[in-house]
């Protein structure tokens, strides 16, 4: 497996050392979490809201600083290095965010927000840059009169494409979108997703693709890593997580979307509250919600275990083998 991305028990967390003189144990929104994603795939990774998914994402880009562990890309530790060691990374690397209304500077023309990136990183002399601007705009299907325009004037579907123009700009090899296409209306949605598809194949992209809506998900990626409460507990083959699911978080995850044997047979939802970041569970983090959960669960971590040849789950009692 050609790793393009390797991250080793990485833990990103959040809050003060201190409270008032007194110790505070910080919250940990990422906790030991251990992925892998292969060049040229799209990585589709999906949990509840508070899991840890974006910080994950922001993580992987710098823009937030984890407590421990390891970033490694094309087998190269990115978190040790400094500003300037990490630049060339930097375009290598790119994200786009939820919001098309608030990831656009509204000050900024289209212009300077697709330029700002080239000339930061000296790529372009400022007559070429514009050049590979206007490019780059028909590669997302906006016309290259649109310039001198403002973020307001447009759509949101149209502010997305202009914020995957500002991401691919730089030709980087690895874009994290984080609920890139859900502020958008369905329709919109379609037109994005085959757009994000149709620059995969002709850029030669790789994709971490964070999202809670598992008909997208399903629909993009290749590989399907589910997350909760900071781990990952199943990654695999979409087909096979979608149709066979390992852990019991994920079966019940799923529980809205029937099977593909038995459209009639509905798997099990889930119960309960997602417990509090304050005071994860001990052992399985899932084990107070989960069906079959035993005593082992409540206080001992599980190990990973493989699941035929192209998946594993992080559970004590796998439903697959």
């Amino acid at each position: 497996m050609n790793s393009l991305l390797e991250i080793r028990d990485l833990t990103v967390g959040f809050g003060k050392e201190t409270f008032f003189g007194r110790s505070k144990k910080r919250l940990l929104a990422v906790e030991n979490l251990n992925l892998d994603l292969v060049k040229g795939e799209t990585l589709g990774l999906v949990g509840e809201s508070g899991c840890g998914k974006s910080t994950l994402g922001r993580a992987i880009l710098r823009l937030l600083k984890p407590d421990s562990g390891k970033i490694s890309y094309e087998k190269t530790d990115i978190l040790p290095l400094s500003e300037k060691g990490f630049h060339q990374f930097r375009r290598k690397i790119q994200i786009v965010f939820q919001d098309p209304y608030s990831s656009l500077n509204p000050r900024m023309n289209i212009k300077e927000i697709l330029i700002e990136g080239l000339l930061l990183h000296k790529q372009e002399a400022k007559n070429d840059a514009v050049e590979e601007v206007k490019n780059i705009l028909e590669k997302v299907g906006l016309p290259s009169d649109i310039l001198e325009r403002y973020p307001h004037e447009f759509s949101g579907g149209q502010r997305q494409r202009i914020a995957i123009a500002r991401a691919l700009v730089l030709k980087p090899e690895f874009v994290v979108l984080d609920e890139a296409v859900s502020a958008l209306d369905v329709s919109t949605q379609a037109q994005v997703l085959l757009l994000l598809q149709d620059l995969k194949k002709h850029f030669g992209l790789s994709y971490l693709f964070i999202s809670h809506d598992l008909g997208i998900v399903r629909a993009i990626s290749d590989r399907i890593a589910v997350m909760y409460l900071g781990r990952i507990v199943e990654i695999g083959d979409t087909r096979n997580v979608f149709e066979r699911p390992a852990h019991p978080y994920t079966q019940a995850l799923f529980g809205s979307v029937f099977s593909i044997e038995n459209r009639k047979e509905k798997k099990p939802s889930l119960k309960g509250e997602v417990p509090s970041i304050l005071r994860k569970p001990s052992g399985c983090h899932f084990h107070p919600r989960c069906p079959i959960a035993q005593e082992i669960c409540s206080h001992a971590k599980p190990d990973w275990k493989p699941v035929g040849s192209d998946r594993k789950v992080l559970c004590h009692f796998p439903l697959e083998k």
